[in-house]
């Protein structure tokens, strides 16, 4: 099932290799049929830079990124090459705001591991369209605090999940 007029803005923010644009866009088109457009690069992120944790503040990148308009795109997953934080946890691999516009994925942690950060980035989106962490043991929905963890889990959403991505994605055309 294509899910036309909806399309996933994928945004690199600092120096993002081609390979990893290519491979996340491929994951969304294979296991959810989402166009997908690459969005011109932008620049490192100081504004959300926090020089105690010498890491970027999520939640302060997330609140720029939804103030910008990104034509033609339903929601955006920005790759960060940047270290993220948010207060409560030392750092994250990914963050969004449940039914947000914009979510991150940062590739610092993830070895050059592409085939994560596409995970990271379906997980994500997972929560831009209303999905909670789910307890699929295989899920991409799964929640995973670490590398271990996220190799653990699969990289498609169980049938649930994908059912409600579905659901939300016809109610916003």
């Amino acid at each position: 099932m294509n899910q036309d007029g909806f399309c996933l803005g994928i945004l690199p923010v600092g120096e993002i290799e081609p390979l990893y644009l290519k491979i996340i866009a491929g994951a969304f088109l294979g296991e959810l049929r989402i166009n997908t457009l690459i969005l011109p690069s932008q620049a490192h992120p100081e504004y959300a830079f926090d020089k105690r944790r010498l890491q970027y503040n999520a939640g302060t990148l997330i609140n720029q990124l939804e103030t910008h308009a990104f034509s033609g795109c339903s929601k955006v997953i920005a790759l960060v090459d940047g270290d993220l934080f948010i207060p409560v946890f030392s750092f994250v691999l990914g963050e969004a705001r449940m039914g947000g516009s914009c979510a991150l994925v940062s590739l610092y942690r993830l070895q050059e591991s592409p085939a994560r950060a596409a995970k990271v980035a379906l997980h994500e989106f997972g929560h831009l369209m209303n999905l909670d962490h789910c307890h699929e043991k295989r899920c991409v929905m799964k929640f995973s605090k670490n590398i271990e963890q996220l190799d653990s889990i699969s990289n498609i959403f169980c049938n649930y999940c994908l059912d409600q991505i579905r659901y939300t994605i016809r109610q916003k055309r």
